[in-house]
């Protein structure tokens, strides 16, 4: 492809992602740009070119051991919802706009400690942004036809013209307001877009090369088995590659927390902690997507090309070997789209570390005009802007001076192990109130100096010098220093060397230095506002500061960075937040610590501490004043979650009270449809008495024949008046406990072939089938039979109501336990509906579920029964695990 056109295709790519994040941030508060799945796809700037070329290149010599680079991020994701959830809270909490602004509030606000993060990350991201710049200038020279973008001129240099965009980009969109937490809609929404690009991208060239090139994976397994030393690149051959794999795997897991563009994705840029939910399985679900082809793309290459062609771009190289330039120029867009992304998000963040953790702080603080807010704050846009310039710059010069010696793969786990000297800080410090910031300093220096020593040293003198001595013999030939082989561990990688020895130095020096050290109460304050965060409304008066301040003097040094109308605001805001009246004139610790936190985004914590220190008068607190605010502090802990606790057993009991007084109503109305049943029950009846006894009298021609009919009418309506007359009177008997039981040894079987008789006429009748499977003997029980008799036969009428005819079946069994006998009846029917279960045992209660069109009977038939059964000391229930149908259990004493 002609260099000149690819240009302008990468032209114009730029301009459609700059179009793409002014729409962005002109819909900032749209669905469509705040959402978990733009907040995940942002995280995925992970994926560099490092992920896009280098996974594929050390597939092919390393085999699975590409993996390791994200395994680590798929096992911290599940401890985000945790971990990251108290990052976020305390970011915004505390304005926090870097991970050096993170670390240096967290041990004091410490000014030396935020800058020396600053150069950690610089240290440890520069060399990592000229690998992104290689990846572009490489995989450019392939794809183009014309070398014009490498040249002794910069000027002529395609690559400097790229990284200049690249620069305008993440100026332009990166720095529009001086406070430093505001979010980037615009960046982020872009960074989203490009992930969905370079993963499709990766996809669609992933399964060229597995079903175009060959036919499906089993193909390139198969082909790719026959090489030699094929087993080393899919196993582990000893136990000291699983030890470098778990090594690995740390590493990984330390950079998805602390590179300082995931930390401003993840942290910064988080718009609501319920995002997280999303992300922690849609993230590792991307980068599982990720890296469903590499191996085989890496297999591919093994197979097809030249081994004396760069593995790392095997992706594009193995479209243009088949003569394919669209896909191959898609390949490149998405390798572009990462770099873009990694590039953009890192210099953005490194320019807000260095401009408010050492530009500002140290040397330009007081540059800053005292009555010219709008010109203080193009100041600081500016710096930030010739920072990003600056970065870009000193990144291409990297490249370019080493661009030979620059390998994807190798420094991207230099900057890897650089960043991981953070951790310890990082992550102690926010469970362990211990931790000091001179541990902190001493700690990242520590580990840091170790990484020097043990792999960039060494790295240096091999891939720059072609110094070996120093590598093989050690410093000053000592055998047990050399850099590769620390204490004679010989059987880890130079990466995984460096991290375990960085990390143990870095690890030890921080636990003995915060041992043996006391801190003061400003670091103490700070480190139990992070230990213990998890409630809000503490956080606020959790600030320890005793001195003498003034509000006017606050106010000018707010005037000078927010301007008086938002400075008024804010003031506002505080006054009324705290019930304090506006002309208040002396300033409290909440006011300095509120005050803190406005300048904290845009000038850093460092900047804010100076400056608001510069207008009062503090004093300094005992270390028994500090115990005693913590222990107050606790104190309110215990009472929060006390009265948390309390709240949550009101809440659980005013449910309870709730579901009780809709049970109430339930029987309120229950009774009243009793009442209401009865009285037609009893009116039925005698209206019906009344009406033949009036034909009787008035008709005195009548037949005998008819006379009689009417009269066995007016009987029968009798007998039903004194049966449902006489239910009533047997339930209030049984439920006042006047009833005098006749207890005797009776045997069940017996029992219940009485009752079966009882009513074998109807259901022959309905043809159900009704089986007494009680064994031979029978089993013996102590009740009153009659009694007993009346609750077999109701419970047997209710299960006759509730069976098909024909085909319905009844099985009564007896089961003997220790001091009690089992009752068990069985149906086939339509058993008992889910929401009549809790009431069937009412004596106001009916179900609609029977095999008639009308419910029949008056509902005292099982509210009898219960009453029986329970004069008797047993139970009575319904088995609902009983699938089929409905079984009724009653259970007496022995």
């Amino acid at each position: 492809m002609n260099s000149y056109f690819l240009i302008c295709i990468i032209v114009a790519y730029l301009l459609f992602l700059f179009g793409i994040a002014f729409w962005a941030e002109k819909k900032a508060k749209s669905n469509w740009i705040n959402n978990p799945y733009v907040y995940t796809l942002s995280l995925a700037v992970y994926c560099s070119a490092w992920t896009y070329y280098g996974s594929v290149g050390i597939a092919s010599t390393s085999g699975v051991s590409f993996l390791t680079t994200y395994l680590g991020p798929v096992i911290a994701f599940p401890l985000w919802i945790v971990l990251l959830k108290k990052v976020i809270f305390i970011a915004k909490q505390h304005k926090v706009s870097s991970i050096a602004d993170f670390i240096s509030l967290r041990y004091g606000n410490n000014r030396f400690l935020g800058a020396l993060v600053t150069v950690i990350c610089l240290l440890g991201v520069l060399p990592y942004i000229s690998l992104q710049l290689k990846a572009i200038s490489e995989t450019f020279a392939i794809l183009s036809d014309n070398l014009i973008h490498s040249s002794s001129s910069i000027l002529k240099d395609s690559t400097f013209y790229i990284a200049v965009l690249l620069a305008v980009f993440a100026a332009f969109f990166g720095t529009q307001a001086t406070d430093a937490t505001s979010r980037r809609r615009g960046i982020v929404f872009s960074v989203a877009f490009e992930s969905v690009i370079k993963l499709l991208f990766f996809l669609i060239i992933g399964g060229y090369v597995t079903f175009f090139l060959f036919d499906g994976t089993t193909d390139i397994y198969e082909k790719i088995a026959k090489t030699a030393n094929f087993e080393k690149l899919i196993t582990f051959d000893t136990l000291e590659s699983g030890i470098n794999w778990g090594l690995m795997i740390g590493l990984s897991f330390f950079a998805i927390f602390l590179l300082p563009r995931q930390f401003q994705v993840s942290i910064i840029e988080n718009t609501t902690e319920k995002h997280l939910k999303k992300a922690i399985w849609m993230f590792p679900l991307y980068l599982l997507l990720f890296n469903v082809f590499v191996i085989f793309i890496a297999w591919g290459g093994k197979l097809k090309l030249s081994e004396a062609v760069n593995p790392d771009y095997y992706t594009l190289l193995l479209p243009l070997q088949n003569g394919n330039v669209f896909l191959a120029t898609l390949v490149f867009l998405g390798g572009f789209s990462a770099v873009i992304s990694m590039v953009v998000v890192s210099t953005l963040a490194l320019s807000t570390m260095l401009s408010n953790n050492l530009i500002i702080p140290y040397g330009f603080l007081d540059k800053f005009s005292q009555n010219k807010p709008e010109r203080n704050a193009n100041y600081i846009k500016n710096i930030r802007r010739i920072a990003i310039f600056s970065l870009i710059v000193g990144a291409y010069l990297f490249y370019i001076n080493f661009n030979i010696q620059l390998s994807l793969f190798s420094i991207g786990q230099i900057s890897f192990v650089v960043i991981a000297q953070l951790a310890p800080s990082f992550f102690i410090g926010l469970y362990w109130n211990r931790g000091s910031a001179i541990a902190a300093k001493s700690s990242i220096i520590g580990g840091t100096l170790v990484t020097l020593y043990t792999l960039i040293l060494p790295f240096v003198w091999d891939a720059i010098l072609g110094e070996t001595d120093f590598i093989n013999y050690g410093f000053l030939g000592i055998g047990s220093l050399r850099p590769y082989q620390l204490f004679g561990i010989d059987f880890l990688t130079p990466v995984t060397h460096a991290f375990f020895w960085s990390m143990f130095f870095n690890l030890l020096i921080y636990l003995t230095v915060s041992l043996l050290t006391t801190v003061n109460y400003r670091e103490r304050n700070y480190a139990e506002m992070f230990v213990n965060c998890r409630f809000n409304s503490l956080q606020e008066n959790a600030f320890i500061w005793k001195g003498e301040a003034y509000v006017a003097d606050i106010k000018k040094v707010l005037n000078r960075f927010l301007g008086e109308e938002r400075t008024k605001r804010a003031m506002d805001i505080f006054c009324l937040k705290y019930n304090l009246p506006k002309t208040i004139e002396k300033a409290d610790s909440r006011l300095i610590n509120f005050s803190e936190k406005l300048l904290t985004g845009s000038i850093g914590s460092a900047s804010s501490r100076i400056l608001i220190a510069s207008v009062v008068k503090e004093e300094p607190v005992t270390h028994m004043e500090v115990i005693k605010i913590v222990e107050e502090n606790k104190k309110t802990i215990s009472t929060n979650k006390f009265l948390k606790q309390k709240s949550k057993e009101l809440t659980d009991l005013t449910e309870e009270l709730k579901i009780a007084n809709e049970e109430l109503m339930i029987h309120d109305k229950l009774k009243d449809e009793f009442l209401d049943t009865v009285a037609h029950e009893l009116k039925t009846p005698i209206t019906s008495i009344r009406a033949a006894t009036e034909v009787l009298l008035d008709d005195d021609d009548m037949s005998e024949q008819y006379k009689k009919r009417f009269l066995e009418n007016i009987l029968q309506d009798s007998e039903r008046l004194s049966k449902l007359i006489h239910h009533i009177l047997d339930l209030e008997k049984l439920a006042s406990g006047r009833e005098v039981l006749d207890k005797r040894r009776n045997n069940v079987k017996k029992t219940v072939k009485k009752a079966i008789n009882g009513v074998r006429a109807i259901a022959e009748k309905k043809e159900i089938v009704i089986t007494n499977a009680i064994s031979k003997g029978g089993v013996l029980a102590t009740y009153d039979e009659d009694r007993i008799l009346q609750v077999l036969v109701n419970v047997l009428s209710n299960a006759i109501k509730f069976v098909e005819e024909s085909i319905g079946t009844i099985n009564i069994t007896a089961q003997e336990k220790e001091e009690t006998v089992a009752i068990m009846i069985k149906d086939n029917g339509k058993g008992v509906l889910k929401e009549d279960r809790r009431y069937i045992f009412d004596k106001f209660y009916q179900s609609k579920n029977q095999n008639i069109k009308k419910p029949a009977g008056s509902g005292f038939g099982l509210a009898i029964s219960k009453q029986i059964v329970e004069r008797h000391n047993g139970t009575i229930w319904l088995d609902e695990t009983h699938k089929k149908g409905a079984c009724f259990v009653i259970e007496l004493p022995k």
